[in-house]
């Protein structure tokens, strides 16, 4: 189960709004075939993996990321296919709260006699398909906020400097961040600030995340980096309702109406509406105002928190914007789940 976690991870930012899956096919002690969610969600990792193993699938046991599909999508169910194939056992990490699934694929395997055995990993599995999970079960995407930082907890000078507070090891672990989320988004303010392209580069990997810009009134200019190159990476766009779009609209970017509230998109609708477009992890991007109405909105999920080791002082940009947290016991309280170094910076990643 180990490895096709291992697999799977390979199919994470590629595969949405399908999960990443991992299967691994064990024969006489043995790997007879393996397989991961291929780009764009199929073929589905089962199949992958059928495909390899071919008659030698008959009699294995399939180790699999996520219970085997029971409906009939582009193609017929995986659970069937494993069925056909004369697997003997499959070994699961978690069931899919996918309503058309949810049970169903175990319960097609038990019907024909093959043996199934759940829970295995599933933690793991768990944590590795957040972004999915969430998707289905709360309508939204899974919300990892990057921030970059000093230790005394400032972004940028008080003049908006802000290249490099970190070194290259730690972006280059940004570019690693990017290439295994679907869709890295920005904020009208950064993008006007840094002309960003937010692409993965020097990385050894054609894939590229989508880009996507909060920008409720159009405010980035159509000859920026984003928009220059939104026919070779798409971009997407959130404005508001009446905002002059001719300019944008001669770009490949596409471009989407969104609610607006006191004159900002309104952000839980956003994501609500990014996550029905299939999206399922998303990497923010962005300033401190922009990272503080996030956590306001209830919508970041892990915070993962570079750190230098300079400082700037009071006078410098603080990491967040106003909480208005009034006591201290309405701080968010944040749980730890690791940290690493980065060349001489540090990297510790929080769940919210």
């Amino acid at each position: 189960m180990a490895h096709a976690l291992g697999l799977a991870a390979r199919g994470l930012g590629r595969t949405w709004p399908n999960p990443a899956v991992g299967c691994v096919l064990v024969k006489d002690g043995r790997v007879v075939g393996r397989g991961w969610t291929q780009p764009g969600g199929r073929p589905h990792a089962e199949r992958v993996a059928l495909a390899q193993a071919g008659p030698l699938a008959r009699g294995a046991t399939a180790y699999v990321t996520l219970e085997p599909c029971a409906h009939h999508g582009q193609t017929s169910p995986c659970a069937e296919a494993l069925v056909a194939a004369g697997v003997a056992r499959v070994v699961s990490a978690q069931t899919d709260p996918d309503t058309r699934v949810a049970g169903r694929g175990h319960a097609m395997l038990r019907a024909a006699g093959i043996a199934v055995t759940e829970g295995v990993m599933e933690p793991q599995a768990r944590a590795q398909q957040a972004g999915f999970l969430k998707r289905v079960t709360q309508g939204l995407p899974f919300v990892t906020l990057k921030l970059a930082a000093t230790l005394d907890g400032r972004i940028a000078t008080a003049s908006g400097e802000s290249r490099w507070i970190t070194g290259p090891e730690a972006r280059r672990r940004v570019h690693l961040m990017r290439m295994m989320h679907d869709a890295v988004l920005t904020s009208s303010a950064t993008a006007i600030a840094d002309d960003p392209d937010l692409t993965v580069r020097d990385m050894g990997s054609s894939h590229q995340p989508l880009r996507v810009l909060i920008d409720t009134l159009l405010r980035h200019r159509p000859d920026s980096r984003l928009a220059t190159t939104a026919a070779q990476n798409p971009v997407w766009v959130l404005h508001g309702a009446g905002t002059e779009t001719a300019a944008w609209a001669r770009t490949k970017a596409r471009l989407i109406e969104s609610k607006t509230t006191g004159g900002h998109i309104d952000l839980p609708a956003a994501f609500r509406r990014l996550a029905a477009e299939g999206l399922t992890r998303i990497l923010i991007e962005a300033g401190g105002t922009f990272a503080a109405a996030l956590i306001g909105a209830s919508l970041v999920d892990e915070l993962a928190l570079f750190q230098a080791g300079c400082l700037i002082g009071a006078e410098g940009r603080a990491v967040l914007g106003p909480l208005g947290i009034a006591a201290l016991q309405d701080a968010p309280r944040l749980r730890f789940i690791e940290a690493t170094t980065c060349g001489p910076d540090t990297l510790t990643r929080w769940a919210f």
